[in-house]
């Protein structure tokens, strides 16, 4: 893959400027850039949908494959089996091969040559797709995804936010592409299926191009990494894993501002030495020549002079409960839930929170951890049993799916709330990275990232003594995950948690764990978490 003088702006905002790279067949690379810088829309250029202003990038003939960040699925009513099985258009290629077996017996001459070219290609993606082996390579990829075979049987629709993204890259791997573009591909995955996905994209025979906020898993996989920097809009390519090109570029950071500085200082001295030659007697001709000609010199240093690339800010986050909490701010007693014509998620669970407590909910994808949020909220009503909220219990909540979010309305209108006056809206809107003409984008056209932001400032502003937290870090870069990770530290209000990154539930302080679908719970220790995350089974 070859990018070759892009160029690209979106209105007077520049994105690529003269950019270029140039990676192999095989690579694995993490594509490395701050908020806006370009790494998603170099992915849709890849793939076609956005052109470049001017310059080229070339994939060959390569087959492209992609997984999205935010994964939609549209045929709700397809199964999970038939969703996965045509990652690979065996069948439809089977039919376009008898198709032309039954136009043959009438064609003319002229007509079969035709046909039998069409046929020639069709034979061709069949072998590329392994069509004699492409059910035995099926059945191995669902049994290392651990995918059970009631899952099969599910239809789309039914699937919750980490199986949908579970099945989402189960289709992209079955489909064989020669580039695998990953957008934050660990999103919603539990831990086995990340560790089979890790070993999977290390062995891979073509390239794959990642986009992900997880350090460890880039780690674990890249051998290049491929920066692009916001600040010149150029792109480079940088050998060895993320840890690698940190090191790197710290050290040509160091090397340029050395450079940067000793520039200015000679910008000084000459512009120093001008006032100086401009300030002698008229007929001092010597001097007012040497001024002259280093007034050249200085023009040419300051076209030279390299920039400084610029510092970002960080998100600020600052969450107050407006009051304290109860003793036990929820009790849940004997709740039973099942969805209409599903198996029971739980029966007769029951747990009661303490004040101030961070609680963990673990289980793997699709026993109903989510669920559970959405029945503490009320979104869902249990077939039995009961769920109190003491009185004095304030709730917010973050949906995983970023549900809370309207896209229809502005950034500025999600966000409106009457308690605040409009000056102390945009200064939060600032803490939160958006400044200006930004609040009045719809958040329809925002980045994943983008809307995580505005949920977690959604939760700021309620000042709530209880959050419920589903998948809180999804999407977001390590930096923003460390800062409200130390905000959720310090809150004083209880937690109630959902969340696959454990770092994250290590920074929080988590207390104890109820574990799904058993209902069990245990006190909190890092090696129990492990344990779970690891087996993904709660059968002890």
């Amino acid at each position: 893959m070859k990018g070759n003088k892009m160029n690209l702006s979106f209105g007077l905002e520049t994105i690529y400027e003269d950019a270029e790279f140039q990676i192999n067949d095989k690579d694995k690379v993490g594509i490395i850039g701050v908020n806006g810088a370009g790494k998603t829309t170099l992915f849709r250029i890849i793939l076609g949908e956005i052109k470049l202003d001017s310059g080229t990038l070339s994939t060959g003939n390569a087959r492209i494959g992609y997984l999205p960040q935010e994964i939609i699925l549209e045929n709700s009513e397809q199964t999970v089996l038939e969703y996965i099985e045509e990652g690979r258009p065996i069948k439809k290629l089977e039919n376009k091969l008898n198709d032309i077996y039954i136009k043959l017996e009438t064609a003319t001459e002229a007509e079969q040559k035709q046909l039998f070219r069409e046929m020639t290609k069709a034979q061709e993606k069949l072998e590329y797709f392994d069509y004699y082996q492409a059910e035995d390579i099926l059945l191995n990829l669902i049994e290392s995804m651990e995918i059970e075979a009631d899952l099969l049987n599910m239809k789309l629709k039914d699937l919750s936010g980490g199986q949908k993204s579970k099945m989402a890259f189960a289709r992209l791997l079955y489909s064989k592409p020669e580039i695998l573009l990953l957008d934050e591909p660990t999103n919603h995955l539990d831990v086995s299926t990340k560790a089979f996905v890790t070993n999977y994209l290390k062995e891979y025979k073509g390239m794959v191009l990642i986009i992900s906020h997880d350090v460890e898993f880039l780690n674990s996989i890249i051998n290049k990494v491929l920066f692009i920097n916001k600040a010149t809009h150029k792109i480079l390519v940088y050998n060895g894993n993320y840890n690698t090109y940190l090191k790197n570029y710290a050290e040509e950071q160091r090397l340029k501002e050395k450079l940067i500085t000793q520039q200015e200082k000679e910008i000084k001295e000459l512009t120093a030495f001008i006032t100086k030659a401009k300030q002698a007697s008229a007929t001092n001709h010597a001097l007012k020549k040497m001024g002259q000609d280093r007034e050249i010199k200085l023009e040419k240093k300051k076209q030279e002079l390299l920039k400084r690339d610029r510092v970002y800010k960080r998100v600020k986050m600052n969450i107050t409960p407006k009051r304290q909490g109860a003793l036990m701010p929820l009790e849940v007693k004997n709740i039973s839930f099942n969805y209409e014509n599903k198996p029971t998620l739980y029966k007769n669970l029951s747990f009661c929170i303490s004040g101030g407590e961070r609680f963990l909910v673990v289980g793997e994808n699709g026993v109903g951890k989510s669920t559970l949020l959405k029945l503490l909220m009320g979104f869902l009503k249990a077939q039995t049993g009961t769920i109190r909220f003491n009185s004095k219990t304030d709730i917010a909540y973050y949906a995983q799916e970023l549900e809370q979010i309207d896209l229809n309305k502005t950034i500025l209108d999600n966000v409106n709330n009457y308690e605040y006056t409009p000056w102390q809206i945009r200064g939060m809107l600032a803490n939160f990275l958006f400044y200006e003409e930004d609040v009045f984008k719809k958040a329809k056209v925002l980045s994943p990232g983008e809307k995580a932001r505005i949920a977690l400032l959604k939760i700021l502003m309620q000042k709530a003594n209880l959050l419920l937290l589903d998948e809180p870090t999804n999407h977001l870069d390590p930096e923003t995950q460390k800062i409200i990770g130390g905000n959720f530290h310090e809150y004083t209000g209880t937690i109630i948690v959902v969340s696959h990154n454990p770092a994250f539930v290590e920074q929080i302080g988590i207390s104890r764990m109820l574990i799904l679908p058993s209902g069990r719970i245990e006190n909190y220790s890092p090696e129990l978490l492990e344990y779970y995350y690891k087996l993904n089974t709660e059968k002890i």
